[in-house]
């Protein structure tokens, strides 16, 4: 079995990709933001301390480096953190896997499409000019350029995805927020700008394009935006669930919720990704939403 580590393993894309990984023969093992004695595998290390990260790779031993962890939600207050996270813990995970005396055959990194930031003409490719308009797209841009660094060492992938959901994704986030409120039958939910368009996809279909990714040797030295190439109004997400549960809500607008710099329109191309693993279909939004909406979601 090819051996994969995967930082970030605990968290809701990791699930998912563990999952994924190990449906098809990988042994996975796992770096994790909080102790989790009981896992085998598994170690809880902070990517600032570069020493333990470096004695569990070398322990590890990996195939495959699949970097998942992060400070992930937009709108965290700690604008450090993003940078210490994302720029300085990717650096210390980059030399440690540096170190090992057989290379890896894949690192995959998760950046973000955040890094296009407002450029709304058409569906964005990876030769789209980045634009950042927050903290958190800046660290990731920036990850991206250290990442750069490392290229002639390491068979690195830097993979740009764009919004995703699923059953255990954070209610901070827009659609498991907006669900949440479905399930509980609830009258009102209070949201911030609702005149935004986002390319959203299924957290099973980014895990499968993560994981064929891992098996195509053409990926190296790529950025590659992972994306279902639709874009969904946050009007239209409403209008999806109300018709898949039968129940209306009232949307208004929270002033406390509406993010300055906020990201007005992001949608992917993802001809390059299609081209490195083949097809792509990824299913589609409602598809998505039934799921999570479903009384049987817990069954993932």
């Amino acid at each position: 079995m090819r051996r994969a580590l995967i930082t970030g393993v605990n968290g809701f894309t990791g699930h998912f990709l563990t999952r994924e990984l190990e449906q098809h023969g990988w042994e996975v093992w796992g770096l994790g933001s909080h102790p989790e004695p009981e896992r085998a595998r598994y170690r809880h290390v902070d990517l600032l301390d570069a020493d333990a990260l470096g004695e569990w790779v070398q322990q590890v031993q990996p195939q495959a480096v699949i970097h998942l962890a992060a400070i992930a939600f937009v709108g965290h207050s700690n604008a450090r953190a993003f940078y210490d996270v994302n720029v300085v813990g990717t650096r210390n995970l980059l030399s440690a896997v540096g170190g090992l005396t057989q290379r890896p055959e894949r690192v995959l990194l998760a950046s973000s499409a955040n890094i296009y930031g407002n450029t709304t003409e058409g569906a964005l490719n990876e030769s789209t000019p980045a634009n950042p308009a927050n903290d958190y797209a800046v660290s990731k841009l920036s990850m991206e350029y250290m990442a750069r660094l490392w290229m002639d060492k390491l068979p690195i992938t830097i993979m740009r995805p764009f919004n995703y959901t699923g059953v255990g994704q954070s209610e901070s986030f827009l659609l498991p927020k907006i669900v949440s409120h479905f399930l509980r039958k609830a009258e009102v939910i209070e949201l911030g700008n609702m005149e935004v368009w986002r390319d959203f996809s299924d957290v099973r279909d980014v895990a499968a394009a993560y994981r064929r990714l891992l098996d195509s040797d053409v990926a190296v030295d790529q950025v590659v935006n992972v994306c279902s190439g639709r874009l969904v109004s946050l009007r239209e997400v409403l209008q999806m669930a109300e018709s898949i549960t039968g129940q209306s809500i009232k949307a208004v607008t929270n002033p406390a919720f509406v993010r300055a710099n906020e990201v007005k329109t992001l949608c992917g191309d993802a001809s390059r990704l299609s081209q490195l693993v083949g097809t792509w279909e990824p299913r589609p939004l409602d598809e998505t939403l039934t799921w999570m909406l479903s009384s049987q979601s817990g069954a993932q």
